[in-house]
């Protein structure tokens, strides 16, 4: 008799920034400018790295991909929230809402993988560059880049399909602007014990592995870097670095706040302000950290301007 009470829940509610009032307007105009933003960067990115054959190398072809999946990532979000923010009462049905969280942990963890790969490159670069040609040929790089999107989607297929074999009643009501992993697994109405687990066990592989791995990679660099004999031989080795270095914390350290500490006590407000960083504003400083601080791609870009416009 309990469960003939009980209604299947067919869609979702997101509440997403309805706290926010009347703020959700420039909430929305700000959110649209940052995506604009990132979808022309990182284009422009694989655009110069795949026109200019300077760049033809194993950084920028993970560069590349790197991009490319930044775009993937925050257009699984983006849109539906902005339709959300100007919704009286947003809502995703149920096959959609699946949908969204198998493409956010693909994607996600595609980039936590790529940003490994990448770091490996560098080491490879800088501590072992006589063996480099060998270590990072084509076939190696391609193994590497097929292996993270091979992560992503055991990730993002383990995830969704063990969440929504779970049963969903009554409670639809979900405190976040997107079907993310823990907010809907919070509304199931059968123990979510192996849930947690899994989520758990999926964030120690797939983003806090992969950020030891890049650990202990820069470690390597920088025994390295002390060991170069000049002032500038350091800066120049430090010059490549810093850049993808400065993509890896600000991705890593607010995903791993966001997925690593205990639900208890958690704000719901602290966790939709951390998944906005990591989700919408991280995308964009890619373009900006590799182009501004990296002479060879502002280089590129200078060549093709010059090829394109300025040829007369």
């Amino acid at each position: 008799m309990g469960d003939s009470n009980r209604t299947a829940v067919t869609e979702f509610v997101l509440l997403g920034f309805s706290g926010f009032g009347s703020l959700q307007g420039s909430l929305f105009w700000g959110v649209l400018c940052i995506y604009l933003v990132t979808l022309l960067g990182n284009s422009l990115i694989i655009l110069i790295t795949l026109a200019d054959p300077a760049l033809h190398s194993p950084m920028y072809f993970f560069l590349r991909h790197f991009s490319m999946v930044e775009i993937l990532y925050t257009t699984t979000i983006v849109p539906r929230m902005l339709a959300d923010l100007l919704s009286s009462c947003p809502t995703i049905p149920l096959a959609s809402c699946f949908t969204q969280l198998y493409f956010f942990a693909l994607f996600g963890i595609a980039e936590c993988c790529l940003l490994t790969a990448m770091a490996y490159d560098r080491y490879a670069a800088i501590c072992r560059p006589l063996h480099y040609g060998t270590l990072m040929n084509r076939g190696t790089c391609v193994h590497m880049v097929g292996a993270s999107y091979l992560m992503g989607v055991i990730a993002g297929t383990t995830h969704s399909v063990f969440i929504f074999t779970l049963p969903f009643h009554n409670a639809n009501t979900i405190h976040h602007f997107l079907c993310d992993i823990l907010p809907v697994l919070r509304l199931a109405s059968a123990s979510t014990f192996w849930g947690e687990v899994g989520n758990l066990g999926v964030t120690i592989a797939f983003i806090l592995t992969p950020f030891l791995l890049i650990i202990a990679s820069y470690a390597c660099i920088l025994v390295t870097i002390l060991g170069v004999a000049t002032s500038q031989g350091r800066r120049k080795v430090f010059s490549t670095c810093s850049s993808h270095l400065f993509v890896v914390m600000l991705f890593f350290g607010t995903g791993t706040v966001a997925y690593m500490r205990p639900w208890a006590g958690s704000s719901q407000d602290a966790d939709q302000i951390l998944a906005l960083f990591y989700t919408v504003v991280t995308p964009m400083f890619n373009p900006f950290v590799y182009t501004l601080r990296n002479k060879e791609v502002t280089g590129a870009m200078r060549r093709l301007m010059k090829k394109y416009f300025w040829s007369s």
